[in-house]
């Protein structure tokens, strides 16, 4: 089993499937992962394997390394296309998010001011005023929501503490729109039940769930690295499309990766 840990504070910049070229800020230590979640399917492996030992860069690091990456950057003529919130787990835990947010926002405007900001999220501290309020502010706020079934959510993305759907969901309309759902469907089986969240069961109360938040648009996508646990598999393209489709008809814009 091969697991991803990223660089700290910056890393790449990458191809990203639903961005474009996109430079990672990390905003969790380098030698580990410190996440609200645990999900099966995470490319950076369970939480008790990498535990750090390192701290979390300070809003000081973030920014110095940030501008210096910038810099080198466009020294090179090849400035990114978004500045991508992501890494070792769940940026919005970090104490210092809002004030980083506000030092990215301002850099991005210095040195590419055409790059978008984006978050990744799995949504468990947006009840947090100070992060709701962050979020607000930049350009791609991507909030995941896998289901609508607790069951399915505390056996596949293992939350950490209470995960209350009808909470989160109550806190993504309080975006009003400014927010972009992203949704991992997949299939198999993890210690021998299905895990499988594309059939009907799983996507019609999911799709009233989006029609209900109004989102601008979904990301819809599926496993593309190897995954901690095994026996998990991809969707495959005609589930994808065929639920994309059913979003799009609702009237949202909706990407499906694959």
């Amino acid at each position: 089993m091969s697991t991803i840990i990223y660089p700290s504070p910056i890393f790449g910049p990458v191809h990203s499937r639903r961005l474009g070229l996109s430079l990672g800020i990390n905003l969790l230590p380098a030698d580990g992962k410190v996440c609200s979640f645990d999900c099966i399917y995470c490319e950076c492996g369970f939480n008790e394997d990498h535990r750090p030992e390192l701290p979390l860069p300070t809003r000081e690091e973030v920014a110095q390394k940030l501008e210096e990456k910038l810099q080198a950057m466009r020294t090179e003529g090849r400035l990114p296309d978004v500045l991508t919130f992501a890494g070792n787990g769940e940026p919005t835990c970090h104490p210092h998010f809002a004030e980083i947010i506000a030092d990215t926002i301002r850099l991005r405007n210095q040195y590419c001011p055409d790059a978008k900001v984006s978050v990744l999220s799995n949504s468990t501290m947006i009840h947090r005023q100070q992060v709701h309020d962050a979020l607000m502010l930049v350009d791609n706020n991507i909030l995941k929501l896998d289901t609508v079934d607790p069951l399915y959510i505390n056996k596949v993305d293992h939350p950490n503490g209470t995960y209350d759907v009808a909470a989160i969901i109550r806190h993504m309309k309080a975006f009003d729109g400014h927010l972009i759902i992203q949704t991992m469907f997949m299939r198999g089986e993890c210690d021998g039940e299905s895990v499988d969240n594309t059939g009907e069961a799983y996507v019609a109360p999911w799709l009233e769930a989006v029609k209900e938040i109004g989102p601008r648009q979904v990301m819809i996508y599926t496993i593309d690295r190897e995954t901690p646990t095994q026996g998990l598999l991809k969707a495959t393209h005609e589930q994808l499309d065929q639920i994309r489709d059913r979003v799009i008809a609702a009237g949202i814009p909706c990407t499906a990766s694959y």
